[in-house]
């Protein structure tokens, strides 16, 4: 049997030929190429998608687009600038509490009248729940009282001022815990 056939007008088909069936035209070379393309592109894009969104949930994302200039956060546009002291001031229509946190007797009801010839309106005095307060310590839970306290302050000779709602229950703008280190006039 032989194995070589003798070619005839079948064997040499034009490739430009739109073949169908049996006949079919070879498939284009770099063909499957497009489909690597297209999902590399597609990868790209989804992991930058993913990183903006990222960044911009995290408040690190920062564009900037030519032409238009950044917004600035509140950080920048505010300046440093001084915090203006509060001048000690004496203001007789607060009312003041003074409570006893030293270990002796009277020095409430002392420090109460030192504060009232000083001009202050004393509404209270009584004793502070301890009795081991080293320091005396004008209380002020407003920071619009500061001046204030530093007026009351300046009343007590050695009292210290502490912005805190310690004291914001006993109803008085300011309060006063005398420590053992107030010397009674």
């Amino acid at each position: 049997m032989p194995t070589h056939h003798a070619h005839d007008r079948f064997d040499h088909v034009p490739h430009d030929l739109a073949r169908v069936g049996a006949h079919r035209a070879p498939g284009r070379s770099g063909r499957g190429w497009v489909a690597f393309w297209w999902a590399l592109a597609v990868t790209i894009v989804l992991i930058g998608a993913g990183v903006v969104g990222i960044l911009s949930l995290n408040n690190r994302l920062d564009i900037a687009i030519p032409g238009i200039s950044p917004s600035a956060t509140p950080a920048e546009t505010a300046a440093p600038s001084a915090v203006p002291t509060p001048t000690a001031t004496v203001a007789p229509d607060l009312s003041v509490t003074v409570l006893n946190g030293s270990s002796s007797n009277g020095v409430a009801a002392s420090a109460g009248q030192t504060l009232t010839d000083a001009g202050w309106t004393v509404g209270a005095t009584s004793n502070a729940s301890s009795q081991d307060q080293p320091t005396t310590i004008v209380y002020y839970a407003d920071a619009a009282l500061e001046g204030a306290a530093l007026g009351l302050a300046q009343s007590l000779p050695g009292a210290e001022i502490l912005l805190a709602t310690d004291f914001v229950d006993s109803g008085a703008d300011l309060t006063v815990v005398i420590g053992n280190d107030y010397v009674v006039p």
